[in-house]
């Protein structure tokens, strides 16, 4: 569930900042300012500053009827398509896929993710090249709006309302599955379609049907 078994940090311009915490969810609550400040020391041969405190790389493609919500950055040759709505508070790394009607808020995107189809993505953290396929969201409030625990081996309280998923690099999510609040996902887990998952799956493993099997 720690940020260095989850996350070879080397892939995002959040490196330093991730650094800071043992576990991913207590980055959540200071990624807004933490965009704003590195916004202000990025580049400016690189990055262009579309409007206040919205940084976007010279090679990226961004969708005329995409919403690019302050703060964020969109980094190299990523691709924001069409009705994109990234809400504020997103850092989106390089080579990266924020596809149609996929909607950001308040993440930490690393380099080569691909959220491609109709993805909701709060309050959560997705590693490098990790995938969530059409229609796959992550739900980060609980339905009695109660503080998230994460369910594990032992449950931790994180004593935060809103937690969405933590998926750890190479993570592939299954078409329309669900990441139920505090859902951490190891590196190299695959997740088969239409699931619900919750709590902690463990890293190079398969989840299907609420079972979790090591990969062979």
């Amino acid at each position: 569930m720690k940020i260095n078994e989850l996350y070879d940090l080397n892939h995002t311009l959040a490196k330093d900042y991730l650094s800071k915490y043992t576990y991913p969810w207590e980055a959540l609550a200071g990624i807004k300012d933490f965009i704003i400040n590195l916004g202000k020391s990025l580049d400016k041969n690189e990055y262009t500053e579309i409007k206040e405190n919205v940084w976007v790389h010279k090679t990226a493609k961004v969708f005329d009827s995409a919403y690019l919500g302050a703060p964020c950055i969109i980094g190299e040759n990523t691709e924001v398509r069409h009705c994109a709505f990234i809400r504020g508070s997103a850092l989106v790394g390089n080579n990266s896929v924020v596809g149609n009607s996929v909607e950001l808020k308040n993440v930490i995107i690393f380099d080569n993710v691909e959220v491609p189809h109709y993805n909701y993505v709060g309050d959560s953290i997705l590693g490098y090249k990790s995938h969530m396929g059409a229609g796959s969201i992550t739900s980060n409030v609980k339905s009695d709006r109660t503080l998230v625990v994460i369910h594990g081996d032992t449950n931790i309280e994180t004593n935060i309302k809103k937690v969405g998923a933590f998926l750890g690099d190479f993570v592939e999510v299954g078409c329309n599955s669900v990441l139920n609040p505090g859902t951490v996902i190891g590196v190299h887990t695959n997740v088969y379609p239409l699931s619900s998952v919750r709590g902690v799956v463990p890293a190079n493993s398969i989840y299907k049907n609420g079972k979790i099997v090591p990969k062979r």
